[in-house]
């Protein structure tokens, strides 16, 4: 069922993009690593650590503990977290090459580096009490990110580390879970130190990206469609489209549409010779549980828990006959966002919401060209966001 709506979205969208992209014929040895090895392969150094969270599911965190270059400087450098979005994974902090990376860019610029990975995606998908093979194991939305993996990954981070604070870096989902878990848990909320926002994203209502066509299809069929377990896996259809089609010349702008179909694109800050590398480590995988979530808050223009489908139900999750809303104004975080002014998901409109409901609103920057993915992946995302997030870290230090 998705590739007959990539193929609807491909229809529409290849007699704008055609020509957009450049030649695709090359290879990245980093397509085909994990994400230590992506790090090592540019002589940084690379840790991987296991984190439990208090409903059994075992994460993967990947750490750069200091720069190429600067491994002689013993000194206890300043913790960030980088935690990615939906159906993404921590590759996306090194995809790119060292200086347009914001995972070695912070490395270098004298940062403890660490990347989380959300529970389900390619590198987290172990539980202790169930196998991916049960639905019970995907029974869970970005409501458990917040409520348990942040947490869990944040209180790792700060004891292995000895420090107090950590500074949050979140891109889309990852400032979603955020924005639940530092304005639901105050005393995890003291543990950070400034919250970086990319892209943000709390309600869909305005959204162009396909999550809000899907708003009009019944949840029922949903349901049916993609079943009760994992949502778009990385598997042995997209490697093959990755390895086989997207590295011949002819058919590169239906790949790149095929990459974009939520986000959107902007061909000219997309950096080509990367896009294997891309494609290869995208989609890392989600629940189904979490893609209804998002359609629940596009129809009800909320940013709300998971309704579990009936008033006892939620009786039984929240205590009450509706998912509650979360209240962004109890999140007290000091908070900088940069937002895109072409982003189909967060879209302009929905951001300029949610920006008044931030009490601690330190800094806010819209880049007129940026979509979704620029944040992580723009040529120029160093110019544009990479060195005013260094800028504010460095100020903010003591």
């Amino acid at each position: 069922m998705w590739l007959l709506l990539a193929l609807a979205s491909l229809i529409s969208a290849l007699g704008t993009a055609h020509g957009y992209f450049g030649q695709l014929n090359i290879e990245n040895p980093e397509a085909n690593m994990n994400i230590s090895q992506m790090i090592s392969y540019w002589g940084y150094p690379s840790e991987e650590h296991e984190v439990l969270t208090a409903d059994g599911y075992v994460l993967t965190v990947n750490r750069i503990p200091h720069g190429k270059k600067d491994s002689e400087n013993r000194d206890r450098r300043p913790v960030v977290y980088l935690q990615h979005g939906f159906l993404a994974s921590a590759t996306n902090w090194v995809t790119n090459l060292p200086n347009n990376s914001l995972g070695f860019i912070l490395a270098d610029a004298g940062y403890d580096v660490w990347m989380g990975n959300s529970r389900g995606n390619t590198w987290s998908r172990r539980n202790l009490f169930y196998s991916p093979d049960t639905t019970e194991f995907w029974a869970f939305s970005f409501d458990e990110m917040a409520e348990y993996d942040i947490p869990a990954t944040i209180n790792f981070i700060l004891q292995k580390t000895g420090q107090e604070q950590i500074s949050y870096v979140g891109h889309s989902q990852g400032v979603s879970i955020g924005l639940i878990a530092f304005s639901t848990n105050p005393n995890l909320a003291k543990k950070v130190k400034t919250f970086y926002a990319l892209a943000p994203v709390a309600t869909l209502t305005y959204t162009k990206s396909i999550l809000g066509k899907l708003s009009y299809v019944p949840m029922f069929i949903l349901r049916l469609m993609f079943g009760n377990k994992m949502f778009f896996s990385y598997n042995f259809l997209d490697k093959f489209v990755a390895d086989q089609v997207c590295s011949r010349k002819v058919i590169n702008s239906i790949c790149s549409n095929t990459l974009f179909l939520f986000c959107g694109f902007d061909a000219k800050n997309l950096n080509m010779s990367r896009f294997d590398i891309y494609l290869s480590h995208n989609p890392a995988g989600t629940s189904v549980q979490d893609i209804l979530h998002w359609y629940q808050v596009k129809n009800a223009k909320k940013f709300q828990a998971y309704d579990w489908g009936s008033p006892s139900q939620n009786m039984i999750h929240y205590n009450q006959p509706t998912p509650r809303v979360y209240n962004i104004t109890a999140m007290e975080v000091p908070i900088a966002v940069w937002s895109g002014g072409n982003d189909w998901l967060a879209d302009p409109k929905d951001v300029n919401l949610l920006l008044p409901k931030f009490p601690n609103l330190i800094y806010h920057k819209e880049i007129p060209s940026y979509n979704h993915l620029d944040f992580i992946w723009a040529v120029n995302s160093p110019q544009e966001i990479y060195n005013e997030i260094l800028s504010i870290m460095d100020s903010r230090k003591n």
